[in-house]
């Protein structure tokens, strides 16, 4: 299954280090949870494959227990290529990966 929608881009700051991320929309977050119900990888993580602009990566979804959705980072190489950057709203197309 693929889902394409759109997401702002924020900072998350952490142990002196920051981290770019989209929350996915709720409705896609619980069609993943859906479908990836057994056992998942560290942090209950979930392999993607990401797409923004004519960039495709591989990458995981992390829940984001406050608001039940999922986190998606985005990598330095993706925001450069693409020229976004926190508070930019953008278009993401997004799949489970294949095992």
């Amino acid at each position: 299954m693929r889902w394409v929608f759109d997401a702002d881009l924020f900072l998350w700051h952490g142990d002196a280090v920051s981290w770019t991320f989209l929350r996915l929309p709720l409705d896609v977050a619980e069609e993943i949870d859906d479908r990836q119900a057994g056992p998942r990888a560290g942090f209950g993580s979930v392999r993607v494959a990401a797409t923004i602009g004519a960039t495709t990566w591989h990458t995981s979804v992390f829940p984001d227990k406050p608001t039940g959705s999922f986190l998606l980072p985005i990598k330095k190489q993706v925001r450069a290529a693409e020229g976004i950057a926190e508070g930019d709203t953008v278009t993401v197309a997004l799949e489970i990966a294949e095992a």
